[in-house]
Formats: structure tokens, sequence, C-alpha cells
């Protein structure tokens, strides 16, 4: 049986993730950061096409694989910003509910939302 673990804070993965950060990539980890993220969104990409044109059963475990390389990129990319996950994780859901006119989405707040 697989052990429990506890669950863990976007701000715990953050200071994690930054100690697998390579020397090189922490002089400039907000450019390593993004590119390591369109990489690896490119590679979620590549799953799903395979996927939806070409046949392919969807493999679960590989695009898990890859979101969770696309996580590390994102953190990498904070922490080169000074901010953590959680402060950007906020702001997105403050962003978003604001667009959206509060908890649920709409197609009406889609289409008439202010740029």
């Amino acid at each position: 049986m697989e052990e429990k673990k506890e669950k863990l804070s976007f701000n715990e993965y953050q200071k994690h993730a930054y100690n697998l950060i390579s020397e090189d990539g922490k002089k400039d980890m907000i450019t390593n950061g993004v590119l390591g993220l369109a990489g690896e969104s490119g590679e979620c990409c590549d799953i799903v096409k395979k996927y939806k044109y070409q046949g392919h059963e969807l493999d679960k475990e590989h695009l898990k694989d890859e979101l969770g390389d696309v996580l590390w990129y994102v953190a990498e990319t904070a922490s080169g910003l000074g901010i953590t996950l959680e402060e950007v994780a906020q702001y997105n859901l403050d962003k978003l509910h604001k667009r959206y006119h509060g908890e649920t989405f709409h197609k009406e707040d889609s289409i008439n939302r202010k740029k």
C-alpha cells in the first residue's frame, strides 16, 4: 500500500524546486524558467496532439510527468521574480474572479470582457 504523504503547499514546493536549479540556471532564473516552461509546455501539447490527431491513446502518466516539469519551471520563474507560487495563484484567482464577476465562469462575461 502506498504511503500517504502530507499535502505540500505551493511555497514548500517552490523551496524544494529551488534547490534543484543548476548553478548556471540560478544566474538567470527568469530566462531559464520561461525557456524551460516553453519547452515543457510544448511537450504537453505534443502528447495531446498525438492523442487528438495521430491515433494514440491519451498517455495520462506522461502528461502528468510533463505537467510536473511545467510546474517546476513556473516555480523557477517565480523565484527569479522574487515572488511565491502562492502569490501567483492568489493573484490569478483574484483577476479571474474580477473578470468573470464571481466564482463561476459565464460565457457572456468572457465575450464582453474588457481587455
